[in-house]
């Protein structure tokens, strides 16, 4: 994978409540796209001890955070999802839509949890999208965690409130698996 990923709070924050964050830059050297509406969101009083943990991986160049300019071509796309959508869509977080606006003007991939939200715009921009899980995934399969120390980070996660989509890591991976088998 070497397009940018731009996160959305959900699916960055998962790894930021577990003080996993640094996978993601290991993971995704340079890659790693932090929009700045989702920055703002990390600046609320209740989650400053996420932001720090972001604030140190920009002072040491792991990630990078995006604005979305007003007089921009991906301001379009972030007003329409948050302000004015299309109609039978639904207005989605800034966070969500920072994401999928930036992904869509850069050629990204939207990094997101929320697929009930986002699976529409998805599809309708044509975009590449990954999800805590899949990112899980990606570390196991690329040898930077093992399977045992998944479960660990899925738990922790888990213990977050964080939704995965399997009781464990090894069973994600088992799913996974079999999907594969069946396509």
């Amino acid at each position: 994978m070497t397009d940018l990923l731009f996160f959305d709070t959900d699916c960055l924050s998962a790894f930021l409540w577990v003080r996993n964050e640094c996978l993601l830059p290991q993971l995704y050297p340079g890659k790693v796209v932090i929009p700045k509406p989702v920055y703002t969101e990390l600046c609320r009083p209740n989650t400053t001890h996420l932001k720090k943990r972001v604030d140190v991986l920009l002072g040491q160049k792991l990630v990078l955070i995006q604005d979305i300019d007003i007089d921009s071509e991906e301001y379009g796309t972030y007003y329409q999802l948050t302000e004015a959508p299309a109609k039978g869509h639904k207005i989605i977080g800034n966070g969500e839509a920072a994401s999928i606006s930036l992904a869509r003007r850069y050629g990204g991939i939207v990094a997101s949890n929320n697929l009930r939200d986002i699976q529409v715009y998805i599809s309708e921009f044509g975009l590449r999208h990954t999800t805590t899980s899949d990112i899980l995934v990606d570390a196991y399969n690329r040898g930077i965690i093992t399977e045992t120390e998944g479960n660990g980070i899925w738990s922790s996660m888990l213990a977050k409130r964080r939704r995965l989509g399997a009781a464990s890591f090894t069973e994600y991976l088992k799913r996974k698996h079999n999907h594969l088998d069946s396509s």
